[in-house]
């Protein structure tokens, strides 16, 4: 710190985050800096860092013990952590901005970061010409047709640095890039603004600056904010220092010169920061816990991002020319990593990981030692496996060519950089070593900058080739506009990465959960990938009948021993929700078709299939089980059953229409269909003070439950008598809630009674749980909000944390008997290519343990067996008082509400929330509706104060 040709100190007396902190310093003119150092008198100096000290340790005293604060802190961290994702800033991508990391730790991923640096601010080529203010004569203007370089603002961010401040990777950018512009005016033609700034430190490198004694109960990073600062003379600007010209630093380019034309432009700007800085040089986790000082997760992705930020902002604009096509890159950004790829951050976790939601693209500094063949093929893979972008690897020459099993290994997708052997003495310049190696850091910048042009251009037209190629589901093309279509260039926990035509990546929470699939937070995801990776590695994909897998089997106990506990002894695996509804269905059939007499297994193939009477289901209004032809005839006529949609639909079944219950100002209310329950006008309007009442097992007792039980004998009588012929041979229902039919809530005592009574007929019962199964409403199966157990039941959605698609049907041992005979005719006849495909049931698994272990999902209540409320009652209740709100159902992760409309404009097709959709997604919240029905989703592992966030953005969108 000491001889900088300019440095500002000034200490902050109390801690702050990191995005104040990187707003809190500031840049003084070079005179006035310069001036206000040399006053400076050494007995001020010594003055001010007592007073520093008793402030603090009088603050410190006050706060309480250091162990008080520490825990205090780590508390609010955690907090804080939990809703990163939610909380995640837009990022600025219209320049290029890379991550630099490093194979390992001492590969010389600085030494790149400086050369890589000075190639991008220090640069003769791409020349513009520009115009001077006023007119002149032709010999004027051609004398003042000077060449100017592509003029490039730098941010250099280094997020954790140790070994502070004897080891300082900014400030040895900051001096490498200061000595070629000095030698080099003629890279820098109007000069060149460098600084350097470092924010927060610990309190043993703040002791160490200020010589203050080691104070072991001082915990927390403190506010440093040192800035050095240096204006280099470019060529021109020395041109004119020579001919008399005023050479200070000149004013932000603004238009409003003669006839549009603007002034001279200023001086390229390279800005080296240190967010957060530890004194001892070991790995940054050891640091932060050795001084006290720990960092979370958020705070140092908001401190890169807040620069980032500050960078977009602040820049100086290039004057509106004739020629866009010509206009030149006017940022860069880089954010150079500490140690190597898997290396822990401040708070313990692995920098691959703590990066992740930022997901910059990246440069790979490589090890060209003996072994860095490994450690580089190491680190790539690592950094693949979790979503980034590596553009290109850049190895320093050690003899062993290692870059030539690189080469092949990568199959020449991406480039590899030999830069030049480093001297072999460690005390020699390398400023020679920089000469030799300028033009390998210029072919890196020319690449680096192709592939962000590259980028940009491939998501800017991804909107209008998607428009003219891909067929969506669900979707009235002529209704989407172009604008309109999201690019969703990544996702990280919750949050898409969704690509805007301003060139910013804006995040959005999947408030839908990406059609009720996702689960995993940012911590999951990770994991759920290398577990992916892991079996398709061992695994690719491998038969199944007759034979077993690991994976396979792994899932299928978890299973049974989840959601199937005490009931399911079999699991037939399928490929998604829809075709482990076909298969429950036929399981049924059998069942039902053993358990009657209908049919001898043992002569199955001895008979003729027509003698036996059709079998239809039993089912409810509202509800949907999946897309295939047998699945949809299996329920009630709706608006994806009709001609125009499924020709062949016939609708095989018995559709009651179900009582549903819904919070509508501030109770919940039970809403009966009269047409199947005569008596119900007589009875007392039903309504509850809380949700829990609704479930209430003490409800079985009472007179609707038995009135529930009449009309279901009554009408399964008549269907009998209607049909003749015909037989109902399974019970299907969505428990509890019904999702594509509009989110909503079935009277739990209706479906449990419906249950009781068609398991006293013998009729198999199959629980759908494709939607609310694995933790979907708050628990683990939707059984045990119902009270009672399935025959069948199909889980799929969240089953694998929905990295993959995959389908389960359980069964109970029962069931799984009536395919037992001497033929293989009496087995189940049915399969689908990638049955129990390996990496869908590894997914499974993970999904499976990781919703269910109290270690890693913090949402768990004690029990183990039910989770947090996500969505707060009093928000819930608020919003079910709304004018324009007709119902509110929350229960589990699902919050939704139907919009006040007609009846003609409600439904499935109903346009009515299409501002409101707009303007949760401009605020953040990607939901898609149910026509006027509008739902939020979240995950198992979501925090519920994201959740709170959701609901106040909706309540104020609905104004």
């Amino acid at each position: 710190m000491v001889g900088m040709l300019h440095l500002l100190l000034i200490p902050v007396l109390t801690p702050t985050n990191a995005a104040a902190s990187s707003s809190s310093y500031f840049i003084r003119s070079f005179a006035a800096a310069a001036c206000h150092q040399l006053k400076r008198k050494k007995e001020k100096n010594k003055k001010r860092r007592h007073d520093i000290w008793q402030r603090w340790r009088s603050l410190s005293l006050q706060a309480g013990t250091h162990k008080h604060v520490a825990v205090e802190e780590k508390k609010i961290d955690s907090e804080k952590q939990q809703q990163c994702d939610f909380q995640a800033a837009a990022l600025d991508v219209s320049f290029p901005t890379y991550m630099i990391w490093g194979a390992n730790t001492g590969v010389g991923k600085t030494l790149v970061s400086a050369g890589l640096s000075a190639a991008i601010v220090c640069h003769e080529g791409s020349s513009q010409q520009w115009r001077g203010l006023g007119k002149k004569s032709g010999v004027e203007e051609e004398k003042e047709k000077e060449l100017i370089v592509r003029r490039a603002d730098l941010l250099y961010v280094k997020p954790v640095q140790t070994g502070f401040p004897a080891d300082s990777d900014a400030r040895y950018v900051f001096e490498e890039v200061s000595r070629v512009g000095r030698l080099c005016p003629q890279t820098i033609p109007h000069g060149l603004f460098a600084c350097n700034h470092t924010l927060q430190v610990s309190p043993a490198v703040f002791n160490h600056i200020f010589r203050f004694p080691a104070f072991g109960y001082i915990t927390g990073m403190r506010d440093l904010c040192s800035s050095e600062s240096r204006l280099l003379q470019g060529c021109h600007t020395l041109s004119s220092t020579r001919n008399g010209e005023d050479s200070a630093l000149p004013e932000k380019n603004v238009d409003g010169g003669r006839d549009g034309v603007c002034q001279k432009p200023t001086p390229a700007q390279f800005t080296c920061q240190t967010m957060w800085s530890w004194f001892d040089p070991v790995s940054p986790h050891l640091a932060a816990a050795k001084e006290g000082s720990t960092v979370s997760d958020l705070m140092v992705l908001n401190s890169v991002q807040s620069s980032l930020q500050s960078l977009s902002d602040g820049t100086l604009r290039i004057w509106e020319r004739e020629d866009k096509s010509s206009d030149l890159m006017r940022k860069w950004a880089l954010v150079e990593t500490a140690g190597g790829v898997a290396s822990p951050g401040p708070s313990g976790t692995l920098q691959c990981d703590l990066y992740r939601p930022l997901r910059l693209p990246g440069v790979l500094v490589g090890d060209g030692k003996l072994g860095g063949i490994s450690s580089t093929v190491g680190a790539y893979e690592s950094l693949q496996i979790r979503g980034y972008d590596t553009i290109a690897i850049v190895l320093v020459d050690s003899g062993l060519c290692n870059e030539q099993a690189l080469c092949q290994y990568l199959k020449h997708r991406i480039p590899v950089f030999v830069l030049p052997q480093l001297p072999q003495d460690p005390n020699e310049s390398l400023a020679s070593w920089f000469s030799m190696a300028e033009g390998m850091f210029a072919d890196l910048r020319d690449t680096l900058e192709r592939a962000h042009s590259d980028r940009i251009k491939r998501l800017v037209e991804m909107p209008r080739k998607a428009s003219q190629i891909l067929w969506w589901p669900f979707t009235q093309h002529s209704l989407v506009k172009e604008g309109s279509i999201a690019v969703i260039d990544s996702r990280c926990g919750e949050n898409f990465s969704i690509f805007k035509v301003c060139q910013i990546e804006k995040p959005q929470f999947d408030a839908c959960a990406s059609w009720w699939t996702q689960g995993p937070d940012k911590a999951m995801q990770p994991e759920l990938a290398r577990e992916a990776a892991y079996s398709a590695g061992r695994y690719g994909h491998v038969m199944f009948p007759e034979n077993v897998h690991e994976p396979a089997l792994h899932c299928a106990e978890l299973l049974l021993q989840g959601v199937g506990q005490g009931w399911a002894e079999r699991v037939f695996f399928s490929d998604n929700g829809s075709t482990s509804i076909e298969v429950a269905i036929k399981m049924a059939f059998r069942k039902y078709a053993t358990d009657h007499g209908l049919c001898d297994p043992a002569e199955h193939g001895k008979q003729q299939f027509e003698v036996y009477p059709a079998s239809f289901v039993l089912a409810l209004k509202g509800s949907y089980h999946g897309d295939t032809l047998g699945a949809m005839d299996a329920q009630a006529p709706s608006a994806y059953t009709g001609f125009l949609q499924q020709p062949w639909y016939s609708g095989r079944g018995l559709f009651l229409k179900p009582p549903t219950v819904y919070l509508r100002k501030g109770h919940w209310h039970l809403q009966l269909p009269d047409a199947n329950y005569s008596d119900s006008k007589t009875n007392v309007e039903h309504s509850w003070e809380s949700r829990e009442e609704v479930f209430d097992a003490d409800r079985d007792g009472t007179m609707l439950a038995n009135m529930y039980s009449e009309s279901i004998k009554k009408q399964l009588a008549l269907s009998t008598t209607r049909k003749g012929s015909t037989s109902i041979a399974a019970l299907i229902i969505e428990p509890v809630i019904h999702g594509a039919g509009g989110m909503q809530i079935v009277d739990p005592l209706f479906q449990r009674v419906l249950v009781h009574e068609c398991q006293s007929q013998l009729i198999p019962t199959i629980f759908d749980e494709v939607l609310t199964g694995c933790w979907r409403l708050g628990v683990e199966s939707a059984a045990e909000l119902l009270g009672c157990k399935p025959d069948i039941a199909c889980y799929s959605k969240l089953l694998t944390g929905g990295v993959v698609p995959l389908g389960a049907t359980l069964a109970s041992e029962s069931v799984f008997e009536t395919f037992m005979g001497n033929s293989k005719l009496d087995a189940l006849l049915h399969g689908h290519s990638y049955t129990a495909h390996a990496i869908g049931c590894a997914s499974a698994a993970i999904s499976l343990q990781y919703f269910s272990n109290p270690l890693r999902n913090p949402n768990l209540l004690p029990s183990g067996r039910r989770l947090k409320e996500f969505w707060k009652p009093e928000l819930v209740s608020e919003i079910s008082w709304h004018q324009a709100v007709h119902r509110v159902v929350s229960l589990g992760t699902i919050f939704a509400l139907e919009l006040h409309t007609s009846a003609a404009d409600s439904g499935y097709a109903s346009l009515l929330s299409k501002g409101l959709v707009e303007g949760l997604r401009h605020d953040g919240i990607y939901i898609r509706p149910l026509g006027n029905v509008v739902y939020l989703m979240c995950g198992p592992l979501t925090n519920p104060e994201s959740c709170s966030i959701l609901l106040q953005k909706l309540h104020a969108q609905l104004g």
